[in-house]
């Protein structure tokens, strides 16, 4: 339609220096001279593309004229209160309680570039998830599972020891004590499993199969050559092993072979492989989890670190601060969870 110019009454007293435009009031403007709606346009562009781009972006889509440093303060803003929301308002959590399946949490960390250096931002995933079909051990990289049927999801720039209270507070709130009938996807990390163990003990703990499986290709490597056949073919036999007849079978096979070792370097690989394994077997009953059509791998948090911390802010030259950082990540978590309506619906009503 092009553009509209409104004549404002403004009025000040020369007394008190209080000032007031009524029409703003009346059309809802903030601040930023925005419109309710405004604002969530902007904030959905400054939530999607860097906010230079966001600032093209929406001029080209709907003809609103913003400056770039506009659009940082307003998505700041905002990201604020979507972090404080996702964590608090029992509007944000209400999906995840009433969806049908399994509780799934997975966690994970990426780098964001800050003004005080590369920092670790450590995202958390809930989700629920119908159980499939059950499948058989040589099934487990050819399987489908249903999808998840809902989805939660937070980040921030926290220390390992903060993450375990988040997990137990979300826990909470999903009426599930300590964890039970939560399944824990993850990497072999010691810090996701110390937090598990401390504030969700009765969790059912997986290891991600796909890091054990570059684990024993690892080991394989130095024992017949890089990427021969030979290499390839005694990693995924161990791999069957391990799906088969379980870790103890298999941590008994790689004791066997670290015996027999002649080289130094070889018998260090088998160590290593054997060190990685025996901390971690409370999360290798794969051939379990299978049967009960349940997922063992944690592919889902690899997504999210790429949907939710990679698309935005691993921008080219981009150094954040901290807790904008924190903020943005949030705003792109509603995206994520499918949340993005409900998140505003809160702030209307």
């Amino acid at each position: 339609m092009g553009d509209v110019s409104v004549t404002r009454r403004y009025y000040s007293c020369r007394h008190c220096l209080v000032s007031q435009i009524p029409w703003d009031d009346w059309a809802g403007l903030t601040e930023s001279h925005l419109t309710p709606q405004a604002h969530r346009m902007v904030t959905l562009a400054g939530s999607s593309w860097s906010f230079d781009v966001a600032r093209d972006r929406l001029k080209e889509l709907c003809g609103l004229r913003v400056s770039d440093e506009t659009i940082r303060r307003v998505t700041e803003k905002i990201g604020k209160q979507a972090q404080d929301w996702l964590r608090s308002s029992p509007a944000a959590i209400n999906p995840l309680r009433k969806a049908q399946g399994h509780v799934e949490s997975y966690t994970d960390g990426t780098c964001v570039n800050t003004r005080e250096g590369w920092r670790e931002m450590r995202l958390s995933v809930f989700a629920k998830r119908p159980a499939g079909q059950a499948a058989r051990p040589e099934e487990w990289a050819t399987r489908a599972l249903p999808a998840t049927t809902a989805r939660w999801a937070s980040a921030g720039i926290n220390r390992s020891t903060e993450m375990g209270p988040q997990w137990a507070e979300i826990v909470r709130r999903l009426g599930l004590s300590k964890g039970f009938g939560v399944s824990v996807l993850a990497d072999g990390a010691k810090w996701i499993w110390k937090q598990v163990a401390e504030y969700l003990p009765r969790s059912e703990c997986v290891v991600d199969i796909f890091h054990v499986s570059e684990h024993l290709h690892a080991c394989g490597r130095v024992l017949h050559g890089e990427y021969t056949p030979e290499a390839r073919a005694w990693a995924d036999e161990r791999l069957l092993m391990l799906l088969q007849s379980g870790s103890v079978e298999l941590l008994r096979n790689l004791d066997q072979l670290r015996v027999a070792q002649v080289s130094a370097e070889g018998a260090r690989a088998v160590e290593d492989l054997i060190g990685y394994l025996k901390p971690n077997i409370d999360g290798l009953w794969y051939r379990d989890r299978l049967r009960r059509g349940l997922p063992i791998g944690s592919g889902m948090i690899e997504g999210a670190c790429k949907t939710i911390v990679g698309r935005r802010l691993k921008c080219n030259g981009a150094r954040w601060v901290a807790e904008n950082a924190d903020r943005l990540a949030n705003l792109c978590c509603l995206l994520y969870s499918d949340q993005w309506a409900s998140f505003w619906a809160s702030k209307a009503a």
